[in-house]
């Protein structure tokens, strides 16, 4: 098989790296001349992927893969398969801003010949592999593109893209029956894992949507059943594991926030294909309120100097999509906080490109962690000089190495130390969101 990859992102690269282990012959394609030069080199154009250094040195050296800006020009020469997993960028609502997808959507069509697959990986709204992708490609090439298009979502972990393309069955579903049967063959050539079809594009976008919506309602209860809890005065943990003990329960953590290019996103795409949708919508209102409650677990914070630990989005991944530091960072700043913040991964000329005043080291009188960085397991109150009162959104920290109360959410035993050093509770209403 032949096939081209177009965007080489976490995504694509390591799509494109485990269709070349299999054999193949790959052609991946990239608008930025650094990602271009760096897999033709060999070399990973970002860190922190299991396996893709070792993958790019075996293709790339005997040929299996290359790396070009031309998407139009390795289109042209008819490859079995092209696999398009551009981003789909969104703006603060997740609303799509559509460019990055038409522009490389024209591309393809510019180069498409009679008797290529082409298979959308990007994860979109319902309809739009039919109603967009398709009446474009059509448009471009001249082509009946008919039998030639597919969708088949992207389900893989940052960090195990390679292992995790061979562990989750690959969803495919197409414009028509034949469409989808060679979308199919084309996919098995290359995976270990099962290949399955799911009768139409409407089906996979569905599918995509639903497995990321539902993770979002699930940590929405999470973090209800833990607001519930700080009220009762139990460990929600210790609830969630007991519900969790029999097998038809599997619900979520809570924490300070759901970030990421996903599951904050998708269910936004569930509502807009889908005006009827309610619970989406609802879960989406209570994740988005989970930092504001941590600030109210803090207490009055008029005057005090907070530190933010962690502006990534998660642990040990340098991404700020959708994270909890930048509406933590605006609710403390609306209470009378003065805000600062440090993380790992990130410069002090970073943290201010994105918003924040670097932490200096000096005092603090309170502390918010964001982020569940493995270098916080560690920290201990010598690490947070003057620190008075601690929230730990992520139950990273050991409230053992501290004299000073350690607030987790859903975990108020953790704050019984000497409830006289904490910041003054504050008289404000925990928000809720409205039914």
């Amino acid at each position: 098989m032949r096939a081209v990859v177009v965007a080489l992102g976490k995504v694509g690269l390591p799509l494109a790296a485990r269709i070349a282990l299999a054999g193949h012959e790959v052609v991946g394609c990239d608008v930025d001349p650094r990602v271009v030069d760096l897999v033709n080199a060999g070399e990973p154009p970002f860190p922190n992927e299991a396996g893709l250094a070792e993958a790019l040195a075996e293709t790339v050296a005997d040929g299996r893969l290359r790396a070009t800006s031309d998407t139009a020009a390795a289109v042209a020469k008819s490859p079995d398969l092209v696999v398009a997993v551009p981003p789909l960028v969104v703006d603060a609502a997740a609303r799509p801003d559509w460019a990055i997808l038409d522009a490389v959507v024209d591309d393809i069509g510019r180069g498409l010949r009679d008797g290529t697959t082409v298979s959308i990986e990007t994860t979109v709204p319902v309809g739009t592999t039919r109603h967009r992708v398709a009446p474009a490609l059509a448009a471009r090439s001249g082509l009946d593109v008919t039998d030639m298009v597919v969708f088949s979502p992207e389900r893989i972990f940052s960090g195990r893209a390679i292992e995790d393309l061979d562990k989750y069955p690959k969803l495919v579903g197409g414009l028509s029956p034949a469409g989808e049967a060679r979308g199919i063959e084309l996919y098995a050539s290359f995976l270990e894992a099962e290949v399955r079809g799911l009768g139409s594009a409407e089906a996979a976008e569905l599918s995509k949507l639903a497995e990321t919506t539902y993770r979002d309602l699930n940590i929405a209860f999470a973090n209800e059943l833990a607001r519930y809890a700080d009220r009762l005065g139990v460990d929600v943990l210790q609830v969630i594991d007991a519900a969790n003990s029999q097998p038809y329960s599997h619900v979520h953590r809570p924490g300070i926030a759901v970030g990421g290019h996903c599951i904050p996103v998708y269910p936004r795409f569930l509502l807009a294909s889908d005006d009827q949708a309610r619970l989406p919508a609802l879960a989406r209102e209570l994740n988005e309120s989970m930092p504001a409650y941590a600030a109210d677990l803090l207490g009055d914070v008029a005057g005090a100097r907070v530190l933010i630990l962690g502006v990534a989005y998660r642990g040990g991944i340098k991404e700020t999509a959708f994270s909890g530091a930048m509406p933590l960072r605006d609710e403390l700043a609306a209470r009378g906080a003065s805000v600062v913040a440090a993380d790992p991964l990130f410069g002090d000329d970073e943290l201010r490109a994105l918003g924040f005043e670097p932490w200096d080291g000096g005092a603090v009188d309170a502390v918010v962690v964001q982020t569940d960085h493995e270098e916080y397991e560690a920290l201990g109150e010598a690490d947070l000089p003057g620190v008075r009162a601690i929230v730990d959104g992520r139950g990273v920290l050991d409230p053992s190495r501290f004299t000073v109360p350690v607030r987790r959410i859903g975990r108020p035993d953790d704050a019984a130390q000497d409830p006289g050093s904490a910041i003054a509770p504050t008289t404000r209403s925990p928000a809720r969101p409205s039914p």
